[in-house]
């Protein structure tokens, strides 16, 4: 008796997202990041400006983020999704599935071609 494996499609749901979607992310979060920046420093010149009431607490607010974003926005461009392995989320629903490997169909399990040849 020949013992048969299951069959486990693929499903195209697993894929990772593509090399250039991830960087077209983000380039997108960190020119926001960077905009933002930008509207903190325009911002402080505005408020020195005008001398805007409550000016020691806005001043200080607007430099941490002149100051801070741009570190973020650096971190979080350089950083890619962690691999498959190292997501705990991945490793659970591996635990639940069976691990054989997925394998193509044998000759019986394959839809039949009819070709019509006439005499």
């Amino acid at each position: 008796m020949v013992k048969r494996q299951v069959y486990q499609p693929i499903l195209i749901t697993d894929a990772s997202r593509s090399q250039d979607d991830q960087l077209r992310s983000r380039q997108r979060r960190y020119i926001v990041m960077m905009s933002i920046r930008a509207l903190c420093v325009v911002l402080g010149a505005i408020l020195v400006g005008a001398k805007a009431p409550l000016l020691w607490l806005w001043l200080p607010l607007c430099a941490v983020g002149m100051v801070l974003i741009p570190w973020l926005a650096v971190l979080l461009a350089n950083d890619r999704p962690p691999k498959d392995k190292h997501r705990i989320g991945a490793r659970m629903r591996r635990s639940h599935i069976d691990e054989t490997p997925p394998r193509a169909l044998a000759a019986e399990e394959r839809p039949h071609r009819v070709i019509d040849v006439e005499p």
